[in-house]
């Protein structure tokens, strides 16, 4: 419609130089308004379902990236650290989503624009249409430079936006830290470095795409200085056999559209150079694949919470000098409760990790009932094998929601049981609302210890064959460290209770206790033949019980 409107318009001119009667105008100013509402109404009806279909668009991606990192396994997530994810989810997708409106809207329309310009100014102007063929070549030329230019910038950015991302994690995560040691100064020394880096790379780059502009209206004026100059000339020249002033009047409308078209896609081509590295890092989470996959015919009965550790060795990347895990045989009957101790960096949680496939060994085999736990589906291994990480966290909404974490059936009396065996029912019961009291995001309104607790009583909700306690008691009293350990003797006999703990205390009334020394098993007993037989053991042992020196 409006490529149309120009040629309509000289045709009016056309008929009012010629002399016609006023309902001539009349029809055609009739015909110029129909076609402007026209061209409005198809103007409303692309934006509409542009941006139906971008934010559609937008929203499909971000599904779909969250659900593949819902499968990634620790390596994989190791690989992108999560600051990095974050900024993919939200910058990344923002910029294609831009892009993606744009190229929908108007790198369909702004093609056809040029095109059917450049057609109805040959067919008003003749030989005066060739000064296109001049212009347009060096404002595309102009264009691809600056692109060129602009590209290699915007790569470089979107990697300080994570770097920036990862400042801003860390300091809200670790908020008490920074103020209890008076750091906020320089945490904002930090980011202000980091949000400079970024603003040099971006004002850089936005320099030369804001370098579209005026090579634009050079492009612009050169147009309408040439078609009035070879326009007029014409027109003296041949006395309007040639041209007439209606012609020349659509020459410069379609002057102006053929170089706005290429405005709008110069527009494009700024915005996918700018989409082009996020898209780049969409793919790259979309196309990783899980280090960490369950077989086909995966199977998906467990018998019982027998761990079996057959010459395990594993480090957590290829290119590791080290093994974190060397040398591992180990045994593990259903139903026994193992204690696990040792120094710091001694390998205690990689060893745990192995069991749940949240790393996959480097070398040997680790059983679970009997078979390798890369045969199970991995729903089936997790559901059974409940694991309390050194790091738990609630998440925001009541207790009743975050211990259903557990298991989403789980009726009022078995979360209270769960809670009784957890030592966490006596303080939930302290709280005016029970069970139905809000938890904030990361359960800052309670405290370390009820955490916790909390977090147990979610993981023995599963009614797991194999329940792990990663030093998740360490923020409790002794005391209720005590209860802990007699509730899960008494509640759940027949699961194997493998426990990491820094107190010895926690894991004496072990079965067995494992020690752990620089990622190998130094020496395996019980408390009583430990005290006796190792010295890492008998050295922790008399550190924590100042008053049993003297009985050994």
């Amino acid at each position: 419609m409006e490529c149309i409107i120009p040629f309509i318009t000289a045709m009016l001119v056309e008929e009012i130089q010629s002399g016609c009667e006023f309902m001539t105008i009349v029809y055609y100013g009739l015909v110029l308004i129909c076609m402007a509402g026209m061209s409005l109404l198809f103007g409303i009806l692309s934006g509409l379902s542009c941006a139906t279909a971008s934010c559609g668009f937008a929203k499909n991606l971000r599904h779909d990236m969250f659900e593949k990192i819902q499968g990634f396994s620790f390596e994989n997530i190791d690989k992108f650290l999560t600051s990095s994810l974050v900024t993919r989810m939200t910058t990344d997708v923002m910029y294609v989503q831009m892009s993606f409106m744009m190229i929908i809207r108007i790198a369909i329309r702004a093609p056809l624009m040029f095109i059917f310009s450049i057609v109805m100014a040959a067919v008003m102007g003749g030989i005066a249409a060739a000064v296109y063929a001049v212009v347009v070549p060096i404002l595309l030329v102009g264009l691809i430079i600056i692109i060129k230019k602009a590209l290699p910038i915007y790569r470089r950015v979107f990697k300080k936006y994570d770097t920036l991302n990862n400042s801003v994690q860390e300091n809200v995560k670790g908020m008490r830290v920074v103020k209890s040691f008076v750091r906020e100064d320089f945490e904002k020394q930090k980011f202000n470095n980091a949000a400079l880096d970024i603003n040099k790379d971006f004002t850089r780059a936005e320099r030369l795409l804001a370098l579209n502009g005026p090579v634009m209206q050079f492009c612009l004026y050169a147009v309408m200085v040439l078609v009035l100059t070879v326009g007029s000339y014409l027109i003296i020249t041949s006395k309007g056999a040639d041209m007439n002033v209606g012609q020349i009047s659509a020459m410069v409308v379609y002057g102006f559209m053929i170089l706005s078209s290429l405005m709008m896609l110069s527009m494009i081509f700024a915005m996918i150079t700018m989409s082009a590295e996020s898209a780049k890092r969409i793919v790259e989470v979309l196309k990783e694949e899980s280090a960490i996959v369950a077989p086909e015919n995966a199977v998906t009965e467990i018998t019982d919470g027998s761990i079996d550790f057959d010459g395990v060795r594993f480090k957590y990347s290829k290119q590791a000098d080290r093994f974190a895990l060397d040398d591992i045989d180990l045994h593990i009957k259903s139903g026994e409760t193992i204690g696990i101790v040792g120094g710091t960096g001694s390998s205690k949680t990689t060893l745990i990790q192995l069991i749940c496939r949240l790393y996959d060994v480097t070398e040997g085999t680790v059983k679970v009932g009997g078979r390798d736990v890369r045969e199970y589906d991995l729903e089936a291994l997790r559901n059974n094998v409940a694991v309390v990480l050194q790091k738990n966290i609630l998440f925001s909404g009541t207790i009743k929601e975050n211990l259903r974490w557990g298991n989403p059936d789980a009726t009022d009396e078995q979360m209270r049981q769960a809670c009784v065996m957890a030592a966490a029912d006596e303080f939930i019961q302290t709280f005016p609302d029970g069970y139905d009291t809000f938890i904030e995001q990361g359960g800052a309104n309670v405290s370390g210890g009820q955490k916790q607790r909390l977090c147990i009583a979610r993981a023995l909700l599963k009614n797991p064959k194999i329940l792990i306690l990663d030093d998740s008691t360490s923020a409790v009293d002794t005391r209720t460290d005590k209860l802990i350990r007699d509730g899960l003797k008494k509640y759940a006999p027949d699961t194997t209770k493998i426990i990491i703990a820094q107190r010895t205390g926690s894991v004496e009334d072990a079965d067995r206790i494992i020690v752990m020394d620089g990622g190998r098993i130094n020496a395996v007993g019980t408390n009583d033949e430990l005290i006796k037989s190792n010295a890492i053991y008998r050295e922790i042992y008399t550190s924590q019980n100042k008053a049993g020196t003297d009985e050994i």
